[in-house]
């Protein structure tokens, strides 16, 4: 690995300071989200107003290395981008401010979310600023923080961040750097690859929507083995076909048309910045993440008996019940939805796998380091098929027990209005379940507030409400292990539940399978 300091002004060669960096800050506090930033920075010819402009990300970059310096952390912090047109110059406006507040700042340039967090094992620091708005539509931008590997920023951080940010307390500091680190994406290949080859040949179908994961999935996959056929992973940062986004239908419906006419064992869909794996089975079924995290977490508990696993409030109650995670002595916690919850949880609970409905997937040692990984999901699940030679993906996905569940289910809610409601509704079930009313047509059997409301009613139904982390959403999802209309009815009830609020209703749910 090579590491070549470059003066700043060769950085930006084309471009002086004075039109690169604006002296009107622009900066909207609401792109300060639970655990990252998310800002509409806009695209030439979009009529759409811009949240920040690049004085406002070399302001976050100097309040980010005013926090580092006033928490007493070592001043290295790993950089990277995707490759949204604007990542580059946001980027180098977001160093820029870095540097200024005396931070060391090692570029690993274009890159995945987790081969930024992969450098800061391999180079031994502890700090990361990744430039990616990951699954969001073009125009989008934003940085993925932390400052203690593997965790990334949570809400505490967060707002310390936003203070620093907005109440202008950044004080310029001598002793930044910049160094450019080259090689990074062939070591983080390597790592994930080394002792990797099936002897089972495996068909893959790679969908990537034209997002980051294009650069690097493909290749990594062949070097253990597998057949790849490549879908849409061209890149192209305008994103031509659909969002980079596998619980989304049209990355899904792009999966499964692909998986059957190309005949594959199974199709992988990455989303923008390769943090989180979607998966279709060789019928054109998409397996739900939360289902391929059950699926993994057996195989793991075989290996390793005695295990703890984190899942998301939004995922499966079949974890609960497994009896082939119950027969080896696994435990399972539900916790908070987001990568920095789960990432944190996972490392105060000694936990060896986590997943999210989402797609993330954490693997804590011996099998990784700790964060979240959409390539390292493919291979844990290439690896999981390779080992039973007579069964397909769908066959093991059968052996589960059959539930009916949605998909992650979106009703817009302003920002500044979703919180105050989610507290409001978890006030009313919490009255509801003290009164002994009963919910979806029978008694509650657990609820669970510790992200949104999750409640549990005696047959295993179970509905969420929670507010998204990182847009202005609400967010349902309901699942029912007995049958589709008790899932429907669970749906229904929560239709009541938003209209009592007035947070917007579900429509069209009666179909979704």
């Amino acid at each position: 690995m090579q590491s070549t300091a470059i003066n700043m002004k060769q950085l930006l060669p084309n471009f002086t300071d004075e039109s690169v960096i604006d002296d009107s800050v622009l900066l909207s506090p609401q792109g300060f989200r639970e655990y990252d930033t998310r800002w509409w920075y806009g695209f030439s010819g979009s009529d759409r107003v811009p949240e920040i402009n690049l004085a406002g990300i070399k302001a976050v970059g100097a309040g980010l290395a005013h926090l580092l310096r006033q928490r007493g952390n070592d001043q290295a912090i790993i950089v990277g981008h995707d490759l949204r047109s604007y990542s580059f110059e946001v980027k180098t406006a977001l160093v820029k401010g870095l540097v200024s507040g005396g931070a060391h700042v090692c570029d690993i340039g274009l890159a995945l979310s987790p081969m930024a967090y992969y450098a800061q094992f391999a180079l031994n620091i502890q700090s990361v600023a990744m430039v990616t708005a990951s699954h969001n539509e073009n125009g989008w931008t934003g940085v993925k923080m932390g400052c203690e590997r593997p965790y990334t920023f949570g809400p505490e951080d967060m707002a310390e961040l936003k203070a620093i940010v907005l109440e202008q307390q950044a004080v310029p500091a001598t002793g930044g750097q910049y160094n450019f680190v080259n090689n990074i994406e062939k070591l983080y290949a390597s790592a994930l690859t080394k002792g990797r080859f099936f002897k089972r040949r495996l068909k893959i179908v790679v969908v990537c929507g034209n997002g980051t994961a294009g650069l690097f999935a493909p290749q990594i996959l062949r070097r253990i083995g597998c057949e790849v056929v490549e879908v849409d992973c061209a890149p192209n940062w305008s994103f031509p076909k659909y969002n980079p986004d596998p619980e989304a239908a049209p990355m899904q419906k792009a999966m499964t048309e692909a998986v059957q006419l190309f005949r594959a064992d199974m199709a992988f869909g990455f989303d923008g910045d390769g943090d989180r794996c979607g998966v279709a089975d060789h019928e054109g079924n998409i397996i739900y993440a939360d289902r391929i995290g059950l699926l993994l977490a057996q195989a793991f508990s075989t290996q390793h008996r005695d295990a703890h696993f984190i899942v998301d409030v939004k995922s499966s109650g079949l974890f609960r019940t497994d009896p082939v995670l119950q027969a080896n002595n696994a435990t399972v916690d539900y916790w908070k939805t987001g990568h920095s919850y789960i990432k944190r949880r996972m490392g105060e609970t000694h936990a060896l796998a986590g997943f999210e409905k989402s797609g993330h997937v954490f693997l804590n040692q011996p099998l990784g380091l700790g964060y979240d990984d959409g390539l390292a999901t493919a291979i844990a699940v290439c690896e999981m098929l390779a080992a039973h030679p007579d069964q397909t993906l769908a066959s093991l996905n059968r052996q589960l027990p059959q539930s009916f569940a949605t998909p992650t289910l979106n009703i817009f809610c302003c920002d500044q209005e979703k919180y105050r409601i989610i507290s409001r509704i978890q006030d009313y079930f919490a009255d509801l379940v003290s009164s002994g009313e009963m919910f979806a047509g029978q008694c509650v059997s657990e609820l669970l507030t510790i992200n949104g409301v999750r409640v549990t009613v005696d047959d295993g139904t179970w509905g969420l409400i929670r507010a998204s982390s990182n847009k202005p959403d609400l967010v349902v999802v309901a699942e029912s292990p007995v049958s589709l209309e008790r899932r429907n009815a669970m749906l229904h009830a929560i239709n009541h539940v938003l209209a009592r609020f007035e947070a917007g209703q579900l429509s069209d749910f009666e179909g979704t399978v």
